[in-house]
């Protein structure tokens, strides 16, 4: 089974056709279906989404279908835990990517795709945009 973990601006860029990469998250998302991945996405990535993002009323649309089909994933205490302490012998880690990296590794996924360029690295392949979709590709 393949399994891919994706970033709050994926998502993002996914609901707002006016961010520069929204395309690009079209394809991505496209890709992801017609190759049967699990998507995962971290429970707290809904609010924060929620709050980002300009139309409500769509986005909550969009949890609606999203929460039936993509695994939406708790952190769970014993992770925040782990990700508090990997920030603190780490001065400047960024604690979200963190936890959203130590979270796709619990369930095992295969990438984290994220437009985020300094994006943690816990031992999960981490992809862009343009290196998902080539990967995917090549190895279809």
């Amino acid at each position: 089974m393949k399994k891919v973990f994706l970033d709050t601006n994926i998502v993002l860029d996914f609901l707002d056709k006016k961010r520069p990469l929204h395309s690009k998250s079209k394809e991505l998302m496209t890709m992801v279906i017609m190759e049967d991945y699990t998507i995962f996405m971290s429970e707290d990535m809904l609010s924060t989404i929620f709050y980002i993002s300009k139309d409500k009323e769509k986005v909550l649309l969009f949890f609606e279908t999203i929460i039936a089909k993509w695994s939406i994933v708790p952190y769970g205490i014993s992770l925040i835990e782990k990700a508090i302490k990997l920030c603190q012998n780490n001065k400047g880690q960024d604690l979200e990517d963190t936890l959203q990296c130590l979270c796709a590794k619990e369930h095992e996924c295969s990438y984290i795709v994220t437009s985020d360029e300094k994006f943690i690295d816990c031992g999960i392949t981490i992809l862009s945009y343009n290196r998902f979709l080539l990967n995917s590709t090549s190895s279809s």
